[in-house]
């Protein structure tokens, strides 16, 4: 199961936590359509891509969905692909090729030599594998040209080397994975950074010359990046607004993927409190029960609230179940001194499964293998959470930061 996210830095590592993966549910294929070039998007601006917090494909939940627009580079041959985790706990688009138009051919990404790159992005659990392709995408009413994106599970390239299968299984479907892609709108612009770009980095990106993959150096402009930095306006950050939901949960919960922030009147900052991140790692610090945790981070992919608390007992699922509800404080400290507390309640969460709803602000489990406390979906019912970008202006300073 995803439970843990940003391991190794920059991202890498997405969290998501799906019923499918916990055997809850049953698990179902995705869907996607089809829209011709121009077509607006149903939201009330041209910046917000509208949330979706269902089952999804795979029976899932505490995962928020959206849908985006992939073209074929300067053509009208376009697809809109729906159910796609919208996630501030990595970076780049992801599509699952079994998704994927055939008829889109988006360009396959060369390294220097003339070889295919491909990449292999490692989580906790697992691992995905596919190449990098270039498409045209539309977010919303926004438009980006030429990004760079990875094809998770493209079956032209069926070779994994082992020093990125031995993350573990591969999570190349749609089943496995959560979604029909993931959507990683992070903190940062690319999905490696400079690591990658100064020298070849197991693991990460792969020049392929038919079944022989190589690990390579990739620059910066040529990985797979932010989408929303890439936007001519709206590129400073995200703001993800999720109504707050009943202690049972909801059926389903509908809210927003705003871009930019400060740009528009729909994403100003307003009070929210700023949490300078760490620049290398995107992370924060919680204090909770008298320790820090200072690799803590904000995730909208992770689908709960996971943290380390011997004292409350962990169902089959692998989340918490106290027999009542517990509430608990936490305190976050950004690296520009900003402090503040958090109150949350964790109750049982097989009775909250047993309800059929799919989004929970109570669903919490152990954060074993995450060297912090991730603040998952669950902590953004109720509030409007900003992503800032590296590097990126904002009425709040300059990114990377998170505020709420």
């Amino acid at each position: 199961m995803r439970s843990s996210s940003l391991a190794g830095g920059r991202g890498w590592a997405v969290a998501v936590l799906t019923a499918c993966a916990l055997g809850l549910a049953a698990c179902g294929s995705g869907g996607s359509g089809s829209a011709p070039a121009g077509n607006s998007t149903p939201a009330a601006a041209q910046n917000v891509l509208p949330i979706v917090v269902d089952a999804g494909p795979a029976k899932g939940v505490n995962v928020p969905f959206v849908a985006v627009t992939i073209c074929a580079p300067g053509s009208s041959n376009c697809q809109t692909i729906d159910h796609v985790i919208v996630d501030t706990g990595s970076t780049g688009l992801r599509i699952m090729s079994s998704v994927l138009n055939p008829s889109l051919a988006l360009t396959q990404q060369t390294t220097g030599n003339g070889a295919p790159l491909v990449e292999c992005t490692q989580f906790a659990d697992g691992y995905v594998w596919g190449p990098v392709k270039k498409a045209d995408l539309r977010l919303g009413g926004e438009a980006v040209n030429s990004v760079a994106l990875q094809v998770i599970g493209d079956p032209g390239y069926g070779n994994v080397p082992s020093d990125c299968s031995s993350a573990g299984p591969a999570e190349n479907s749609v089943q496995a994975f959560g979604g029909n892609g993931i959507l990683g709108v992070g903190a940062f612009q690319q999905d490696c950074g400079p690591v990658c770009a100064q020298a070849a980095t197991p693991g990460t990106y792969y020049a392929c010359a038919g079944a022989a993959c190589q690990a390579v150096a990739v620059d910066l402009a040529h990985q797979v990046q932010n989408p929303v930095g890439l936007l001519s306006s709206d590129n400073n950050g995200v703001v993800i607004d999720l109504p707050a939901v009943a202690a049972t949960g909801a059926a389903t919960v509908d809210g927003s993927l705003i871009l930019g922030i400060g740009t528009q009147s729909d994403n100003a900052l307003g009070s929210a409190q700023v949490f300078a991140l760490d620049p290398s790692t995107g992370t924060l610090t919680t204090v909770f029960n008298g320790r820090r945790y200072a690799g803590s981070f904000i995730d909208s992919g992770s689908n709960a609230l996971f943290f380390p608390d011997g004292g409350t007992a962990v169902c089959s699922s692998g989340f918490y179940c106290p027999a009542s509800p517990q509430q608990f404080t936490a305190t976050n400290q950004g690296s520009n001194g900003s402090s503040g507390s958090v109150d949350f309640t964790v109750a049982n969460a097989d009775s909250l499964l047993a309800t059929g709803n799919t989004a929970f602000s109570n669903l919490a489990g152990p954060s074993s293998g995450i060297a912090g406390f991730d603040w998952g979906l669950s902590f953004h019912f109720g509030r409007r959470v900003y992503t800032a970008i590296e590097g990126r202006s904002t009425p709040g300073g300059s990114g990377p930061y998170a505020a709420y």
